[in-house]
């Protein structure tokens, strides 16, 4: 199959081999599971339990909400232990919505967890349906709720379906080990969710640093001839959509379009295997793969672990730290989160957990930019890193969405290559932030003038009315009062006989 090279990226040293070899394990049930309520992109899912109820396995918890939502269920079976706030895997280290479950060791199964014999048999609507109700999100980090692409087909022109298994984030492999580990699972996913969206076609992309999920995945295709394995160059960001799709097929997506404008559909391996589960046995997506690793880290690891599980709980099942770290990250080392503190719980997009000593992540201080535009060279999507972080710092935020700032995908090949060492993606998430900040500002005035204007409107209706209703019993009473003045006629007296 042809390839198309794309423009820009880096090269860094991948430091997978960590983890590579390390079989994916079960972690032991944790004493307590803290399960956030707003883990997709979307509206937040809303609690249907309450507090010291019981639970099972993959039953629901929490229903969604909206079209762009996706439902939580139960890891294990257990009892209900709160429902409040408890601090979010995120930088900002806020507290979010959660329910905590208190599992009874019993890890009893829910009745109504069941497949179906055939998924070819059913219609994609109903495929569709059944991978919302299962709770299947985007799980290479977008956490997009999978349904919702699996109804493009209504809206699209689509004729190819891409499973992105590059995982070209340095550290992270457990796409790898799952690839190798349940290749038959990924690929009746795949051909599932192609049955769904109505393609005739599917490429698994996998990056040539993986040779053993390469030859497994192709050993796993063979019996189907409208599967095809590729090997993917070794350049990152080669797992940004986008670039993957116009490396395999050539073709550009448009400018805040979709891979779907040109008829390509594209999700992540461990998607593939949840949409698998979810139709085979009926099981919704109540835990994931997360690769635990980094120098400071004693046993690396690939560990299947539950939803809401907090991360400390992984760090001490890998021998808890060979030395201090100096950073600690949530994903990947270009893309992830600093993560604020380790209680913080596993959610459905996360990916692994970094712990990387100092000279791992050779940290210096910024330095003014001497204009060198390796930035410029390095940027797979064509923009000029340099000049936008320049507006960024004088406030001009303005200038720098005209020079495509919210074309950015944030994948730091940039910052990666700046010899001045400036942070620019922490300078472009930064800006997107405070425009996405304004942005809600402007629509809740725009929302309060509505309601303002509203109130007016019906304030002076109701003054409207109330003059009207005066006006005419105003009316009526001088209409009444003048039939009251009128001098009645006189009876006529009939004449005797």
């Amino acid at each position: 199959m042809k390839l198309f090279r794309i423009r820009g990226g880096v090269h860094p040293d991948d430091r997978k081999a960590l983890a590579a070899e390390a079989p994916i394990e079960d972690l032991p049930m944790p004493v307590l599971l803290h399960i956030p309520l707003q883990q997709h992109i979307g509206a937040a899912a809303n609690p249907v339990v309450q507090r010291r109820q019981h639970v099972l396995k993959g039953e629901l918890i929490a229903h969604a909400q909206g079209a762009v939502s996706a439902p939580i269920h139960a890891p294990t079976s257990g009892r209900i232990a709160g429902l409040g706030l408890y601090p979010a895997n995120h930088p900002s280290g806020l507290n979010v919505r959660a329910i905590t479950l208190q599992p009874d060791g019993e890890d009893r199964w829910h009745p109504d967890v069941e497949g179906v014999d055939d998924p070819f048999a059913l219609v994609p609507e109903e495929i569709a349906a059944r991978v919302a109700a299962a709770g299947v999100v985007g799980m290479g980090g977008a956490t997009f709720p999978s349904a919702v692409k699996l109804n493009l087909r209504n809206r699209y022109s689509l004729h190819t379906l891409v499973i992105n298994g590059s995982e070209c984030e340095p550290y992270l492999t457990c796409d790898d080990r799952l690839m190798r580990e349940q290749p038959e699972g990924v690929v009746d996913g795949a051909r599932i969710m192609a049955h769904a969206l109505g393609v005739g076609r599917i490429v698994i992309g996998i990056e040539g640093n993986k040779p053993q999920a390469i030859a497994i995945l192709q050993e796993a295709a063979a019996p189907f001839a409208h599967i095809h394995v590729v090997r993917l160059p070794m350049r990152y960001p080669m797992g940004s959509e986008k670039h993957l799709v116009q490396t395999l097929t050539g073709k550009e997506t448009p400018a805040r379009g979709l891979t779907a404008d040109i008829g390509v559909v594209v999700h992540n391996p461990a998607t593939a295997f949840a949409v698998h589960e979810a139709l085979r046995l009926g099981r919704p997506l109540i835990s994931r793969v997360v690769t635990i690793t980094g120098q400071a880290i004693t046993r690396p690891r690939n560990l299947r672990v539950p939803i809401g599980t907090r991360v400390e709980s992984l760090i001490d099942h890998c021998g808890g730290f060979s030395e201090a770290p100096a950073k600690l990250i949530s994903g990947g080392p270009m893309m992830g989160q600093p993560l604020a503190e380790l209680r913080v719980p596993i959610m459905k997009g996360s990916n692994g957990v970094l712990a990387l000593t100092a000279a791992e992540t050779n940290q210096r201080q910024p330095a003014p930019c001497i204009r060198c535009a390796s930035c410029v060279g390095a940027c797979p999507c064509g923009l000029v890193p340099l000049n936008m972080a320049a507006h960024i710092r004088g406030g001009d935020l303005d200038s720098a969405v005209g020079q495509g700032l919210m074309d950015c995908i944030g994948c730091g090949s940039c910052a990666y290559v700046c010899p001045a060492h400036i942070p620019l993606v922490q300078y472009f998430n930064h800006a997107k932030g405070e425009l996405a900040a304004r942005g809600r500002a402007k629509q809740k005035q725009t929302e309060t003038k509505r309601l303002a204007e509203a109130r007016t409107a019906r304030i002076e209706a109701q003054k409207r009315a109330k003059r009207e209703a005066m006006a005419r019993r105003k009316r009526e009473a001088e209409a009444k009062k003048r039939a009251e003045a009128v001098p009645k006629a006189a009876p006529e007296v009939a004449e005797a006989d």
